[in-house]
């Protein structure tokens, strides 16, 4: 099981959307998916639209037990291979700025109980996704304290890149302090027009600042996204020329993250040479 925090400290940046597309392209490939939707505007939730349950992820951070896991994690409507630990408004109660280290490890503990009932054969999730929210209090810090990788997103605008700044100083103090395994899988830049000068510009201004963890394989801006999250769907069953364009992008994106996590921290700004040429030309 893979355990992947989402996050940017920078609000509508499409933090869920990067959340939905990789679980969509998990979809694809088969590979069973655990959503944990810690932000708590609860979007991820609404899109995946499970069945009601009994318990949250609120409940969870306060009793991490496997009862409790069990109440608050649903099938969702896609296909039944994507679950999801549904959100809740009342997680911004819990989102304290200093929260203090036995309640950061509550969502690790949760994680790790998941663990034990994928050995028992109960829950047999290959991934794990966590929709982090905008802010740097005991939502994201819980998120990065118990992942194995940190997914960090943009939009190439001055403001998201600044905010992409303080995620990754965010994810190195997290490593230092707490989780010394977690690995920086790069940065993806979000609704990208590449014929936008603008847009250009805070691309090479991100390689600039990130070099090669920023994320070959960009994400497009195109309508399709939106329709499909309307829907309640998977970007890959929306069908239409700009649905099958991102499905494509999340794709390339997923396989990265996939083989960067396995490979570990040192190595993850080594992007295999073969896949360049393809992951270019999306969204070009």
């Amino acid at each position: 099981m893979q355990t992947v925090a989402v996050l940017s400290l920078k609000g509508g940046v499409g933090k869920t959307t990067v959340v939905l597309g990789l679980a969509s392209a998990a979809l694809r490939r088969g590979a069973r998916t655990l959503v944990v939707d810690l932000d708590p505007q609860c979007n991820a939730t609404t899109t995946l639209d499970p069945d009601e349950t009994t318990a949250t992820l609120a409940d969870v951070l306060e009793t991490p037990r496997p009862a409790v896991l069990r109440a608050a994690i649903a099938p969702s409507a896609w296909d039944g291979e994507v679950d999801v630990m549904v959100g809740s408004e009342d997680l911004e109660s819990l989102n304290d700025p200093d929260p203090g280290t036995s309640r950061l490890e509550k969502l690790g503990r949760a994680l790790a109980q998941v663990r034990n009932m994928i050995a028992e054969g109960e829950l047999p999730y290959q991934l794990v996704l966590m929709d982090c929210p905008p802010s740097l209090g005991r939502l994201t810090r819980s998120a990065l304290v118990a992942a194995q990788g940190a997914l960090l997103v943009t939009e190439p605008t001055i403001y998201a890149v600044q905010g992409a700044q303080r995620a990754f100083e965010a994810v190195e103090n997290t490593r230092d302090e707490y989780n010394p395994a977690l690995v920086p899988l790069g940065v993806v830049v979000n609704r990208v027009r590449t014929h936008s000068y603008e847009h250009q510009f805070r691309i090479a201004e991100l390689r600039e600042n990130f070099g090669r963890l920023v994320m070959p394989v960009a994400l497009p801006d195109r309508l399709a996204v939106q329709q499909a999250q309307g829907a309640c769907m998977p970007i890959h069953q929306w069908g239409t020329p700009g649905a099958r364009e991102v499905a494509l992008a999340f794709n390339l994106l997923l396989a990265r993250i996939l083989r960067t996590g396995s490979r570990g921290r040192h190595q993850a700004a080594e992007w295999p040479p073969e896949d360049e040429e393809a992951e270019s030309s999306v969204g070009e």
